[in-house]
């Protein structure tokens, strides 16, 4: 009979066992259902952010292709002087430099002589005298500055004398 009893308490366990592994179970399910939803719900916020964060930016640069395809077609049509063009294609130019203005970009003010905070030398030349050592002879590309920061160090020529052999 002992026997007999000892099954039953057993199956009862075996029973409990199972019963609570069941409810571990469902439990997990239902914590990986939430953490989905979550996950889910932060991917949504973080692409509506992005897109929020975007969108200024995007729709002037909208704006800024709508001048560029009337610019085109102005072109293709010929009606345009060559001075009108010389001073449309200056308004397109005009028209971007307000767009990053708008992003706080703004272009660096050209600097006679060669600064290394500010320039990348791209090209060194000889000087006609030795006052236009480290002068800036051309400017390649216009540097650009966001917060006070270099967002573009400027790209120049400099005049550079040889060094002096002793």
């Amino acid at each position: 009979m002992s026997t007999e009893n000892e099954v039953a308490a057993l199956r009862r366990q075996v029973a409990e066992l199972q019963d609570l592994l069941e409810g571990r179970n469902e439990g997990e399910v239902t914590q990986q259902k939430a953490f989905d939803q979550l996950y889910e719900e932060l991917k949504q916020y973080k692409d509506d952010f992005i897109f929020q964060a975007e969108k200024p930016l995007l729709l002037d640069l909208l704006l800024f292709y709508d001048s560029l395809n009337w610019f085109q077609e102005s072109l293709v049509k010929k009606e345009m002087s060559m001075e009108v063009v010389s001073d449309s294609f200056q308004y397109l130019i005009d028209e971007f430099l307000e767009v990053l203005y708008r992003r706080d970009v703004l272009p660096m003010e050209s600097q006679d002589r060669f600064d290394p905070k500010t320039q990348k030398v791209v090209k060194v030349v000889p000087p006609e005298g030795e006052a236009q050592d480290q002068e800036v002879a051309q400017v390649l590309k216009r540097g650009f500055n966001r917060a006070e920061r270099v967002l573009r160090s400027e790209e120049v020529v400099i005049y550079r004398a040889a060094p002096k052999s002793e």
